[in-house]
């Protein structure tokens, strides 16, 4: 009896091991596949716009600083100190609203970005389970985020989902 159950315990085993390395195990370089999508380059193409209008507004109010600090030195000499006080309040109240522009501007690109970047990614992680559900894979892993891998053992499936994407 103890010989039968001895047996039974050593087959489980093995036929428990044995299932554990049948398994499917991918890669895939998501970041390669995102950017090589239409959608990406069309958002950073949006994304580069808004940047570019957000650095010329900063622009301007930084001519009509440079202006206003220009005015102050060549006056200073002749102000009086309540004109003084004023125009260097002025100069200060510029600097300020200079500041928080471009922080506000910095937060309104970040946030834009992340509004065009999340469907993007939704959509190549979608085709990536995809393709890994009909390739039954059963673990997919970042290419960059490996220390070592066998590439006999490990499929990228990269090209699959560029495929599944439409990305040539």
């Amino acid at each position: 009896m103890k010989k039968v159950l001895k047996l039974t315990l050593a087959v489980v085993c093995v036929m428990f091991s044995t299932s554990l390395f049948a398994q499917k195990i991918g890669r895939i370089n998501s970041q390669d596949v995102v950017v090589n999508m239409t959608e990406f380059k069309e958002a950073q193409t949006q994304i580069e716009a808004l940047a570019k209008d957000l650095q010329a507004q900063a622009e301007t109010i930084q001519v009509e600083m440079n202006n206003k600090l220009q005015e102050y030195q060549k006056g200073a000499e002749t102000m009086t100190d309540a004109v003084r006080q004023l125009k260097e309040k002025e100069l200060n109240d510029l600097n300020t609203r200079l500041q928080e522009f471009n922080q506000v501007a910095q937060q309104e690109l970040q946030k834009k970005e992340q509004e065009l970047m999340e469907p993007i990614i939704k959509k190549a992680n979608e085709a990536i389970s995809e393709v890994a559900k009909a390739g039954g894979y059963t673990v997919i892993m970042e290419s960059g985020s490996m220390v070592y891998f066998d590439e006999a053992n490990v499929k990228d499936i990269s090209p699959e989902v560029k495929a599944k994407l439409g990305i040539k």
